[in-house]
This record gives structure tokens, C-alpha cells and sequence, in this order.
């Protein structure tokens, strides 16, 4: 048997308005995930989703997660975090560039990316995360990995 140390955990951690619940899993060779540990606590300092009192939202969170450490017999460094409430918006964004060597490189894809994510965002939001849905190449449309392909036009849907 393994120790918790050399095990490969992964720990999720939900914080919601009603409640906060902190998971720990242990992700088998199969890619499944056995729970070993669960964490919940009353969600106190939050209200629809925003924090309105720092310091009982993140003792909600300690207690949660010191929970899910014990039943689990780990001590948790890190967590995999829900980000939810009326605040967090999605935006689908467009970008293309020109292919510089008719190949599609790593640079290329790079540089169609940040082409999608050069949209205006007003001053009080940020970017989380970009996430390409597919890339085309030459208007072919349905690509997810473009390097290699031969081409002049590389878009990206993110």
C-alpha cells in the first residue's frame, strides 16, 4: 500500500452560497477517482455568490477542507476550485492570423489565440481561462489540433 504522500490526489472544493464541500480523491492508473474524503460546512460570509465578509468565508472554507483532510488522512496543499454566481460570464471570441511558413506551427496556434483573446473586457473583470473549441485552416472547419496542416489562414474559435 502506498503512502498518502506518494499517492495521486486531487481535491475539489465547491463554494457556494448555501454550503462549502471540499472532496479529496485519489485518481486510480484507470484514470478513476475513489473518494476518501469529504468536507462540508454552512457557506457563512457569502451572499448570491459574492463575498460580503471575507474572514467568515474563508473560515467556512478552512473547516470544509480541514474536514475533508482528516477523513482522508492527507494534508491538502492545493484544490481544483468552482468558480460560480451571477458575476462569472462566458464570451465566444474569433480570431485568425496568417500561417508564416504555409505549415501551421506551435507560434502559430499561439499567436491565433491571443488574436481571439485581444477582445475588449471592461476594467472591473479579467480573463480566467481561453478555451479553444476548433481551430480552421483554410475555412476547414471542425480542427482541434491545426500543427502540421498545410495552409495560409489559421482561425480560432475560443
Amino acid at each position: 500500500m502506498l503512502k498518502r504522500a506518494e499517492r495521486n490526489l486531487i481535491v475539489g472544493l465547491d463554494i457556494g452560497t448555501s454550503k462549502v464541500v471540499s472532496l479529496v480523491g485519489e485518481v486510480g492508473l484507470d484514470g478513476s477517482i475513489e473518494l476518501l474524503g469529504l468536507g462540508s460546512q454552512p457557506s457563512r460570509g457569502l451572499k448570491k455568490g459574492v463575498v460580503v465578509n471575507i474572514e467568515s468565508t474563508v473560515q467556512s472554507i478552512q473547516r470544509a477542507v480541514e474536514e475533508a483532510e482528516l477523513m482522508a488522512g492527507c494534508e491538502i496543499h492545493s484544490v481544483f476550485a468552482g468558480i460560480a454566481g451571477s458575476h462569472v460570464r462566458s464570451l465566444n471570441s474569433h480570431g485568425v492570423v496568417g500561417v508564416r511558413d504555409k505549415e501551421v506551427s506551435h507560434g502559430d496556434v499561439e499567436h491565433v489565440i491571443d488574436a481571439a483573446k485581444a477582445v475588449a473586457i471592461p476594467a472591473d473583470q479579467k480573463i480566467l481561462h481561453v478555451l479553444p473549441q476548433e481551430f480552421l485552416v483554410d475555412g476547414q472547419e471542425g480542427i482541434r489540433d491545426p500543427i502540421g496542416m498545410s495552409g495560409v489562414r489559421l482561425e480560432a474559435k475560443v
